[in-house]
């Protein structure tokens, strides 16, 4: 009890820190005349994100200038929220407001608390390499590596790599939070870190929220979407094993919801939703550079709708330079050559060398060939399809199952999940051809109908530029944990919608059944290591799961 009481305490700590300066945010906006609830959350998100790029830098410069911006950050924010005078604010708006706050505050104590469901609090980031899946690489402790150098030594010595990664090889987002939290608690084992992981991942529910009501998705269909979306293997997964691919869904859905927003028209020729786009556009690459297979369809998503003026465009440019642009010269100048990423996912080359990105991405191709090009994005669709993926997995759970191993026969189950897309859906699937079929039958179109095909339709365009730009196997793939991290979100979401769209009780026992299913295969114990079961952490869970299906779903019993 004495550990879950512990991390309740980082949790809420946690969850204090990140929030203050979105909430600012927020009340200043609405202060400034701002009553639409999906471009306030958007605004919140983009005051998060760029609040810990400004923490990073400040620690790059100077690690004393980076601890006085962190406690400037957070009590600027406390002293901002108190001028903004909350109880003159309008109530009904902050009571839709508090909705989303509610749902990710919830969902970070469940994924928390599910977890730490057998222990493991000691050594969190190499628990969480094996909670929930196969065991995966270190790569949820490189922002706590660059972060903790960065804290002690600034930029003077350049941080040594992280196994063969340079400081300049990943994103530095998830970095900033570490840093401008760090200074109100932290400790050695890791586990300040893996709970400001969980809770950042988490702002993915901010973005969605803001999505489905820009969507104007019906109460049931709403909170049906977003329970879909938090009872996945993405959700829980990568929520847990804090590599920063969530925190950049987060940002991607914020400008989804502007482009799907009524109010686009109007917003594409306002200066100030600009600068909100380019913002979040920029942040999330930020965050992880697989941003781009999502960002590419946004903004032909963004012509479709109706291109912004010139000047619109002049401002969103001059904003995407301010964020970007110091980023880019640290990997240039600072610690080179930064491109490892490209090199691997664009060319296919895991090779540490002198060579380019672009040359190395000329070479893959070449040495490849036109027939072993084709043959390689074809193998990025089947990989999407993940039939070979999902008879392997079936094979060896029926094995294990013959043998009495339930470890081994959930993680069978689980791999394919994690590694394609349609398996990650499966039953979801049931969604979109249930709404074809009572589109036949002539049934009307309305909110629920015209989401799910955005959604899906968007899906599938991501996939596409995805499928195109990956190498191909061996070295990349369209493995689900290599692309963005939205397709399976919002394809999750899209899939309750359009069942909802079909019919209101098919909606609800899809995603039901789903969320049963899901939640069996990932409260069960860690593949490797079994630890002694926590009762109180699982009441935690499920009072944390419970209040989110409550908050979700509450309006649509009203």
């Amino acid at each position: 009890m004495g550990a879950a009481l512990e991390l309740l305490w980082q949790l809420a700590l946690h969850l204090m820190l990140t929030g203050l300066p979105a909430a600012l945010a927020a009340f200043v906006a609405m202060r400034r005349g701002l009553r639409e609830v999906p471009l306030l959350l958007c605004v919140a998100l983009a005051a998060s994100g760029a609040g810990a790029m400004l923490v990073f830098w400040a620690f790059w410069a100077d690690p004393l200038l980076g601890q006085a911006a962190a406690f400037l950050l957070v009590l600027g924010s406390v002293q901002g929220i108190v001028l903004c005078r909350p109880d003159r604010l309008d109530r009904e708006l902050l009571r839709e407001l508090a909705v989303p706050a509610a749902l990710w505050a919830l969902a970070s104590a469940f994924v928390v608390y599910l977890g730490f469901l057998y222990g493991g609090s000691g050594d969190p980031l190499t628990l969480a390499a094996t909670r929930f899946s196969h065991p995966l690489p270190a790569d949820n402790q490189i922002p706590a590596y660059f972060a903790d150098w960065l804290y002690d030594h600034g930029h003077s010595p350049v941080p040594p790599p992280f196994a063969d990664w340079l400081s300049s090889d990943r994103p530095p987002l998830q970095i900033g939070y570490a840093l401008g939290q760090r200074p109100f608690g932290w400790d050695e084992s890791g586990l300040h870190y893996e709970v400001l992981g969980v809770v950042v991942q988490q702002l993915w529910i901010v973005g969605m929220w803001a999505l489905l009501l820009a969507a104007r998705v019906g109460p049931l269909a709403r909170g049906l979407a977003i329970v879909a979306a938090l009872a996945s293997d993405v959700a829980i997964v990568h929520g847990f094993f804090v590599w920063p691919k969530l925190i950049a869904a987060a940002f991607a859905l914020a400008a989804l919801a502007m482009l799907v927003s009524a109010a686009w028209p109007r917003l594409r020729r306002e200066p100030w939703a600009a600068v909100l786009f380019a913002a979040l556009c920029a942040l999330a690459m930020l965050a992880h550079g697989a941003s781009a297979f999502v960002l590419i369809p946004l903004l032909g998503l963004a012509a479709l709708r109706g291109l912004p003026s010139a000047r619109w465009l002049g401002v969103a440019a001059l904003v995407a330079v301010v964020f970007l642009a110091p980023w880019s010269a640290y990997q240039r100048f600072a610690d080179p050559p930064g491109d490892r990423l490209l090199k691997w996912q664009l060319g296919g080359s895991l090779a540490i060398d002198d060579r380019g990105a672009l040359e190395t991405i000329v070479d893959g191709y070449r040495e490849a060939g036109l027939d072993g090009t084709l043959a390689n994005k074809w193998g990025n669709v089947t990989k999407i399809v993940g039939q070979r993926e999902s008879e392997e997995g079936l094979d060896a759970a029926a094995g294990f199952a013959g043998e009495g191993d339930w470890n081994g026969f959930v993680a069978s189950l689980r791999f394919p999940r994690f590694m394609s897309l349609l398996p990650f859906l499966g039953l979801l699937l049931l969604g979109p051809l249930a709404m074809a079929v009572a589109r036949v039958r002539g049934s009307p179109a309305g909110p629920e109908w015209r989401f799910a095909l955005v959604a899906l339709g968007f899906c599938l365009a991501a996939a596409a530029v995805w499928t195109l730009l990956m190498f191909g196997e061996p070295e990349s793939s369209t493995s689900l944990h290599q692309g963005s991290l939205l397709v399976p979100l919002l394809a999750a979401s899209g899939c309750a919608v359009a069942a909802c769209a079909a019919s209101a009780r098919l909606g609800v026992a899809l995603v039901a059944l789903n969320a049963v299913f899901v939640l069996a295969l990932f409260a069960s114990a860690p593949t490797l290591e079994p630890r002694s079961f926590s009762a109180f952490a699982a009441v935690l869970a499920a009072a944390g799961l419970g209040g989110f299906l409550w908050v979700a779903l509450r309006p649509a019993r009203r």
